[in-house]
């Protein structure tokens, strides 16, 4: 009986030692894995492991500006503080699963190439075959890892834009708070819950941005509602005229749209509103003439406001996204001017870029258009 009873006792013990070692051993290995994923051009000024969660002071990925292929910002990534949180039942399972990672004052800076390529973090996401001349990261398998929230609290981001300027334009979202999970890395297939929201920073004033619904990112299915309010169109100025076409003085956009991605066919409805529309003398803009739009602001107080539905397949090399998007909504603004959507395409196509088509910018990168 007392035999038994010993056993019984040292197994808990040891059961208790095993416990409390894969809590305190657990961080130290991520520890690791954290310090490897930044990469050469990566900086942590200090790296705290507690009891079950390693906690990043003062992140840095430094970007690389020499050439002309150089990046816009001095840093891709910075972070104040971010705390890792693993799900610590699972510490002894080959597969790497996390509770929570949550970013504090983070900032990221993104870049648009002049052919409209995206890039994001090149220092993690464009490593070449042979990384900064050392080893093959073709040879190495990545390791599954589960995270089951990220959280951003009080993050920035500046959005470079080459392909409307030599100088790239800079839009900048900040006060940004999201949570989006879960993910599951390489794969990303599984559903992700995402909400966003932060402010859009203008010339004259600031506007709002809000984002939520459902993603799976490896298939691109989607289920989302996107919101802007005031935002200034002055800081749009690239994406609304060309040098043939009229400036904006002031105005802001409100723009609500829900795309909904299953199988490869978007349909996306959405309502855009301009407001308090002031145009700089001569020219035209959006394709029509100047003193149409004006005469039309007079006409509904101060707003413009248009219905339109985005449908095709993000799968056809024909369907852009940006197109569809402009066409529908200058279309739009064209029928309530009076004007022929024949003599709106041509004035589009004479004109260049519209406010609609930057905003569809945006969203066709959402998708990978």
């Amino acid at each position: 009986m007392r035999s038994g009873l010993r056993r019984a006792v040292l197994l808990l013990v040891l059961t208790g030692v095993a416990v409390l070692g894969a809590f305190l051993l657990a961080p130290l290995l991520l520890r690791n894995q954290i310090e490897t994923a930044l990469g050469p051009r990566g900086e942590v000024a200090k790296i705290d492991v507690g009891f079950g969660a390693v906690v990043l002071h003062d992140v840095r990925i430094r970007a690389v500006r020499d050439g002309k292929q150089g990046w816009p910002a001095d840093d891709e990534l910075r972070a104040r503080r971010v705390e890792v949180r693993p799900q610590l039942r699972d510490l002894l399972s080959a597969r790497v699963r996390i509770e929570r990672i949550t970013v504090d004052g983070a900032y990221l800076s993104m870049l648009r190439t002049r052919d409209g390529a995206l890039r994001v973090l090149p220092a993690l996401l464009e490593q070449s075959p042979v990384t900064d001349g050392t080893r093959n990261s073709a040879s190495r398998t990545p390791v599954p890892v589960h995270v089951s929230r990220i959280e951003l609290r009080d993050a920035s981001l500046d959005f470079h834009d080459a392909s409307v300027r030599r100088t790239p334009h800079r839009l900048t979202l900040q006060a940004l708070n999201a949570e989006i999970g879960p993910l599951d890395l390489p794969a990303l297939d599984t559903a992700s819950t995402l909400r966003l929201e932060g402010i859009v920073k203008g010339v004259r004033q600031d506007g709002r941005l809000t984002l939520q619904g459902e993603v799976v990112p490896s298939t691109r299915d989607a289920r989302l509602a996107l919101s802007l309010r005031d935002v200034d169109l002055v800081a749009f100025q690239p994406y609304l005229i060309k040098a043939a076409e009229t400036g904006v003085k002031r105005g802001t956009m409100d723009l609500d749209i829900r795309p909904v991605v299953v199988a490869q066919r978007l349909k996306a409805p959405g309502t855009l509103t301009l407001k308090e529309l002031e145009l700089a003398s001569g020219g035209s803009f959006m394709g029509l003439p100047r003193s149409a739009v004006v005469g039309l602001m007079k006409d509904r107080e101060g707003r413009i406001s248009v219905d339109f539905t985005l449908e095709g397949r993000i799968d056809d090399p024909s369907f852009s996204l940006n197109e569809g998007f402009s066409t529908r909504v200058t279309g739009a603004v064209a029928e309530s001017v009076g004007v022929s959507l024949g003599g709106l395409v041509r004035g589009v196509g004479s004109a260049g870029s519209t406010v609609v088509k930057g905003v569809g910018d945006a969203v066709g990168k959402l998708f990978g258009d």
